[in-house]
This record gives structure tokens, C-alpha cells and sequence, in this order.
């Protein structure tokens, strides 16, 4: 999929988002993004000039350049104001990707990937400030091995209500707590130790607001996990624990990490896509195939596991689209009715 930036008034830099102690809050409508589609909209730790200072870039924010997240993509094809040709590799099913020798690394702060079968939120700390091109093992690169190796965290530590364990909070039809068949707005809150802008990230907190009624976030329910409504260090803690999975996140230096990297400032993105590579099972279905769907962690959704096929998804639902708006950011508890 392509990707939205927004620009500061000059129209040459890229938007700076500060957002420790603050609320940010966007209205979504994802009722037309069936399984396999993912409507983004995150936080990257990218150059607020876009690359401007390497020489070779002459493009700059105007043209989306700089760009680079947690998964370190092998398929920008300009990187620090060189094309990333070194090694290219067409993508088998996408005719405009591939991946080149070079990757683009940076902290992401993903406040929401879904489709009208399931939501998360998710952070993804890296043991580097700002944006870094990687080589070799520090792009911690699935092919080789090496996904832990990497700078970058690119799990995450993740709230999924399904996941989490209430099946019944976000989907379609109003069986549902939040209802993807309508809009919604949602918002997301940084608290910091000390509650100023300049204190350490200590809770990632979620509400929404549906038909002028406030809607607090799931809980969890898992054995292991203790109840919990926010991203907190416990709370990734005790479900990586939980769900038997590598704790890159705590590795990677977690929250504290991840605030540093907020209070640096990042630029918003908004995207819609497809996934060649997991087909958004890790998002919507069970993930991963090889694990037994009844272990913790593993139930992502309600999609088939055979769903989200790029090609089957864009030949069935080529007219698919998601609805981002009224996008703004305030001191907590300003930005929508209480």
C-alpha cells in the first residue's frame, strides 16, 4: 500500500508530534476493510526533513522521503539519498516491491492497525535515535534468522482486545462493545511518571467514543496476565510470558525506550495495505500457523486462515477503503466528550 505524511504549514518539514502527556484522537470508519486489510495510522521516529541533509536527497518531506519503521523494510528504494539497488530482489507477487540490501530503522509507535475484524495498538522500541539505514544482522531480518538480533523490536508489545482475551469488544454488528460497522472515535493517551511532558512513558492508555456513548478498552483475561486495560511494562511483561514469545520488547529497553523516543518527536502516517508475507494473520486470524490456535496468544481474529492472500483480496475487494478524520492532539482528557 502507499503511505500518508502530514507536513508542518511551511510544507517542507514533516509534522513533529510531541506526545508524552498527551491525548491523541482521531475518528476511523474501517466497516469496508475486510480480512487481510490493514487501515494504519502511527508514529515513526523519522527525520523531521526527510532525509534533506544526506546528499543525493533533493526530494525531501514534499515527496514522503526518510521514511523507516520498526521492521527495518528492505523495499524503500531510497535510503539516506541513495537508491537502494545494491542486491534488489523484485518481489514474486508484487509488482512494485522488492527488497534491496539496505534496510531503514526507527522507533514506531503503532496507535492503530485494524480492519472491521480486529484492532491493536503497539509499541516497537529500537536500541538507536532516530532513523538508522541497517546491513546484515542489525536489520534483524526474518530470511536469515535473525528477527531478534536485530536494533529493532519489530513484535512489539502489543493490546489486542481478541487476543487478549475478550472475543466480544471490536467487530462487526452490534453484538460487539465497539461496532466496525461504524465510525468510531478513538483515543489514545501517553501517561508520563510524573505527569509532565518530560517524564518517563509509563502507560499507553485507550478509549472510544461510539454513538456519543465513552467506551472504556477491554480488559485482559488471560491466565498469567494480571487485569489490565492499558499498555504498561507488567502488562508486556507477563504476556510475553503468557503467550510464549520472545521478549524483545524488554531487551530493546521497553517503555522508557520508547518515551525517549517520543519526547524526540515523531511523524504521523497513515496507510492502507496488504501483507505479502503474513497475509495480516498476525492482525485478524491464528498466528502463527505452526502453533495449536487454543494457546494463549495465538487467536488473533475471526478471519479464515487461508484469508488475506494479496491477490485474492484485491481482486475481491478492490473498492476497499478506510476513513480517517478530525485527527487532533490535547492535555489528557480534552480531545473528546466526557
Amino acid at each position: 500500500g502507499s503511505r500518508t505524511y502530514l507536513l508542518d504549514q511551511s510544507g517542507d518539514k514533516y509534522y513533529m508530534f510531541q506526545l508524552l502527556n498527551k491525548e491523541f484522537t482521531f475518528d476511523v470508519d474501517v466497516s469496508n476493510l475486510p480480512c487481510g486489510l490493514n487501515g494504519a495510522l502511527y508514529f515513526v521516529e523519522m527525520p523531521e526533513d526527510g532525509g534533506l541533509s544526506f546528499p543525493g536527497n533533493e526530494a525531501g518531506p514534499e515527496y514522503g522521503t526518510g521514511y523507516c519503521d520498526a521492521q527495518c523494510p528492505h523495499d524503500i528504494k531510497f535510503i539516506n539519498g541513495e537508491a537502494n539497488m545494491e542486491d534488489w530482489e523484485p518481489s514474486p507477487t508484487d509488482p512494485n516491491a522488492g527488497v534491496g540490501h539496505y534496510g531503514a530503522c526507527c522507533q514506531e509507535m503503532d496507535i492503530w492497525e485494524a480492519n472491521s475484524e480486529a484492532s491493536a495498538y503497539t509499541l516497537h522500541p529500537c536500541d538507536i535515535n532516530g532513523q538508522k539505514r541497517c546491513e546484515g544482522t542489525e536489520c534483524g531480518d526474518n530470511k536469515s534468522g535473525d528477527r531478534y538480533n536485530g536494533i529493532c523490536d519489530k513484535d512489539g508489545c502489543d493490546f489486542h482486545s481478541f487476543r487478549l482475551g475478550n472475543k466480544q469488544f471490536f467487530g462487526p454488528g452490534s453484538n460487539f462493545e465497539v461496532d466496525s460497522t461504524k465510525p468510531m472515535t478513538v483515543v489514545t493517551q501517553f501517561i508520563t511518571s510524573d505527569g509532565t511532558d518530560n517524564g518517563e512513558l509509563v502507560e499507553v492508555r485507550r478509549i472510544y467514543v461510539q454513538n456519543g456513548k465513552v467506551i472504556q478498552n477491554s480488559f485482559t483475561d488471560v491466565n498469567g496476565i494480571d487485569s489490565a486495560d492499558s499498555i504498561t511494562a507488567d502488562m508486556c511483561t507477563q504476556s510475553k510470558t503468557a503467550f510464549n514469545d520472545i521478549d524483545d520488547f524488554s531487551k530493546k529497553g521497553g517503555m522508557k525506550v520508547m518515551g525517549e523516543s517520543l519526547g524526540r518527536g515523531h511523524v504521523l502516517v497513515m496507510s492502507l495495505w496488504d501483507d505479502h508475507e503474513a497475509h495480516m494473520l498476525w492482525l485478524d486470524s491464528n498466528y502463527p500457523l505452526d502453533r495449536d490456535p487454543s494457546e494463549p496468544g495465538v487467536a488473533r481474529g475471526n478471519c479464515p486462515t487461508d484469508s488475506g492472500d494479496p491477490a485474492d483480496v484485491e481482486n475481491n475487494a478492490p473498492n476497499s477503503n478506510v476513513v480517517f478524520s478530525k485527527i487532533r492532539i490535547g492535555t489528557i482528557g480534552s480531545t473528546f466528550p466526557q
